[in-house]
């Protein structure tokens, strides 16, 4: 199952969004896309780590701040030669920054990515002074897209946290309107895509599929 969990800032999704993952399994990936660029969002990313290591939730966590597709996608060869070969070697697995290897547990693991809009982020950094920019970025959004689809075809879950940024003013510089434009075209797509997708608005979760209006 795809699940797309949005809202504003500080709005509570991520803690919904790791809740929910306990709920829909036993041990959970968490796929980090912040970048340390500062001090603060060291400190942030150290804090959000604790208060996951503190809870009794299972969570192996790899930090990918541009390869998400391609690690979804290698996840799920993974977890498909791990039902085929029960026995297959833990060191052939990725490991988490304790050492601590992924698998060997009683059924899959789900995986919650936060947030794809600091990937987008990212992504939007990385190429913003070349001339096809937007372009090269709505073909990772179409691949990600397509790896989201890939991964939970065969009944596997994955939730994915993103933020709303388009409800306030037209930003003033380019880059800050092309990344509005691209994160609305990235949350459609996703949302599309997804069997649920839950906004959440000041720490209370509201499910949207369901009240979806239908022509």
């Amino acid at each position: 199952m795809l699940v797309l969990v949005t809202g504003g800032a500080r709005s509570g999704k991520s803690s919904f969004a790791e809740s929910y993952t306990a709920h829909l399994g036993k041990r959970g990936i968490y796929i980090a896309t912040a970048q340390a660029y500062d001090g603060e969002m060291r400190a942030r990313i150290g804090m959000h780590r604790q208060q996951r290591e503190l809870t009794s939730y299972a969570w192996t966590t790899i930090e990918e701040p541009l390869a998400l597709a391609e690690t979804l996608i290698s996840l799920g060869s993974l977890l498909n030669e791990n039902l085929l070969n029960e026995n297959l070697a833990n060191e052939n697995l990725p490991s988490d920054d304790s050492g601590n290897r992924m698998g060997g547990i009683e059924g899959d693991p789900v995986i919650l990515v936060d947030c794809l809009t600091l990937w987008l982020s990212n992504w939007l950094l990385k190429v913003e002074q070349e001339v096809d920019a937007e372009e090269r970025l709505m073909l990772k959004i179409d691949e990600l897209v397509a790896a989201c689809k890939a991964f939970t075809r065969q009944g596997r879950h994955l939730l994915l946290v993103t933020n709303e940024v388009g409800y306030g003013l037209v930003p003033e510089y380019k880059l800050g309107r092309q990344f509005r434009d691209l994160s609305g075209v990235m949350n459609k797509q996703l949302a599309n895509a997804a069997e649920q997708v839950f906004l959440v608005t000041s720490g209370i979760p509201v499910e949207l599929t369901r009240m979806r209006y239908q022509f």
